[in-house]
């Protein structure tokens, strides 16, 4: 076109940077951008939502503010996609601010607005922040709307609220496939499988057909609830009976399955059967139930693959070095760890945060920095007494250090999701259920004693880790102890 020495206009403009959203190609994108500054569209409104959307797509939000800022108008399809770009690059708290200054200016929100704001929450747990926007949504008669539904339903469910998840979906009629994942994907990640089993029968039932998405919270119950067989049947059923072809992320969901199971036989006879390359997430898999079975073999051939692919990321050495220290292999433990240290690779440290009266409270592992920190002391020496009375002894193979005993066992009593639980208890949580969120997969030794302090407190204590959710209650958890 501009070979032929055609002059683009608008809709020209619009319909190449959809074209570049939908392939995330940033460069023909940059070059594209270069041309509407040439013919003077940079702050038409209708072009810029263009090109924060496109930009938004491919995660340059720096990009994103500068044309935000330059626009004459900021219409609500400006202010929906560069929000929506902030949720979907799990920036949670700057979307919340861009929609609070979206209100102030007056501007409505519609419901594209609402679900991406509530997309927003669900990345950081936001419950107070979502509840608002609940109520917003009932107010504006946009409550029923399917995306605000389905983005309120995922809401509740990462908050760690499944049950308010629950009453929203029964309350109305899923006419849609997303809602059905939604709380199907929901149950799992909360150790629900049998709801969400029963949903996926009851989806199929009412005459909606299942969809990859469906396949991956399936699978996920399945290998939360160690249904091996069952989780089989479900991933060869989706070509079989549903003419879906499995994508990277499901033969991972069941190398899962078959891992947590300890079914290592049946994991290198599928990965040798792949139709596909094995990528970063079916080897970390690997390694992941390699350290939970202790798989010393397996676990160094999934870890020299994942070194060859991507050799940056410090949890695949730190789940070697885990194995290692499991076995009391602490030269080997001091080989990982000083490969890490010579190729710049830093831990990750472990943290944990709570949510007090609207307020985020973030512990780190052997945090000595809240102004708080002596309360919450007094408080686990406190819960370390009652828990004894009721069985609990410090499990100290959890401590991947070659220290005393002593030290191991103070080790874990200031473990991040611990610190984060005395605080809580001490602020006295409103509402019942107290609710803590951890970067990381919360130790063993960690899951026993808040199972053992949920005996002997009246207060439901939720803990979603790196991978779900845990329920404690009674001196139980919802996972029944296979996680």
């Amino acid at each position: 076109m501009l070979t032929d020495g055609f002059t683009p206009n608008m809709y020209t403009f619009i319909s190449i940077l959809r074209s570049c959203s939908s392939l995330s190609n940033i460069e023909f994108g940059k070059q594209v951008h270069s041309h509407i500054i040439k013919n003077k569209f940079v702050r038409d409104g209708y072009v810029g939502t263009a090109l924060i959307d496109m930009y938004a797509k491919c995660g340059c939000m720096e990009d994103v503010e500068a044309i935000f800022s330059r626009l004459n108008e900021k219409d609500v399809f400006a202010w929906t996609v560069i929000i929506s770009g902030y949720s979907q690059t799990n920036q949670g708290e700057r979307a919340a601010r861009l929609f609070n200054q979206m209100r102030r200016e007056g501007v409505i929100p519609n419901e594209f607005t609402l679900a991406s704001s509530l997309r927003g929450c669900s990345a950081i747990a936001s419950l107070e922040n979502g509840r608002q926007l609940h109520s917003l949504a009932i107010k504006a008669g946009q409550s029923t709307d399917m995306f605000v539904s389905s983005a309120l339903i995922d809401m509740y469910a990462k908050c760690g609220y499944i049950d308010d998840a629950e009453a929203l979906f029964n309350g109305m009629q899923p006419n849609d496939t997303v809602l059905w994942n939604t709380i199907i994907c929901g149950y799992s990640q909360h150790g629900e499988g049998d709801k969400a089993l029963k949903a996926f029968r009851q989806m199929i039932n009412e005459g909606f057909l299942p969809d990859g998405v469906t396949f991956l919270g399936i699978l996920s119950a399945c290998s939360h609830m160690g249904l091996v067989e069952q989780g089989k049947n479900h991933f060869y059923s989706m070509s079989e009976s549903y003419g879906i072809t499995p994508s990277i992320e499901h033969y991972a969901c069941l190398v899962d399955v078959l891992g947590r199971a300890g079914k290592f036989d049946e994991i290198e006879r599928l990965i040798e059967n792949m139709e596909l390359t094995p990528n970063a997430l079916i080897w970390e898999n690997v390694l992941g139930a390699c350290k939970v079975h202790g798989n010393v073999e397996l676990g160094e051939r999934a870890a020299e693959k994942l070194f060859q692919i991507d050799p940056e990321t410090d949890s695949n050495y730190i789940l070697l070095s885990n194995i290692y220290a499991s076995k009391g292999r602490w030269n080997d433990v001091s080989r990982v760890r000083k490969s890490m240290s010579s190729k710049g690779i830093k831990k990750e440290p472990g943290c944990s945060w709570v949510e007090i009266d609207a307020q985020i409270h973030v512990f780190l592992s052997q945090d000595s920095s809240h102004p708080r920190l002596l309360d919450i002391h007094r408080k686990m020496e406190e819960l370390r007494g009652r828990v004894s009375e009721v069985g609990y002894i410090p499990n100290t193979k959890y401590v991947p250090h070659n220290v005393t005993e002593k030290e191991k066992r103070e080790n874990l009593f200031n473990h991040s999701e611990r610190l984060a639980l005395g605080f809580a208890l001490i602020s006295k949580v409103n509402g019942g259920r107290i609710r803590i969120f951890k970067n990381l997969r919360i130790c063993g030794d960690c899951h026993e004693f808040i199972k053992c302090v949920s005996s002997t407190v009246d207060q439901e204590i939720v803990v979603r880790d790196a991978s779900r959710f845990h329920h404690f209650r009674n001196g139980f958890c919802s996972c029944k102890d296979y996680w």
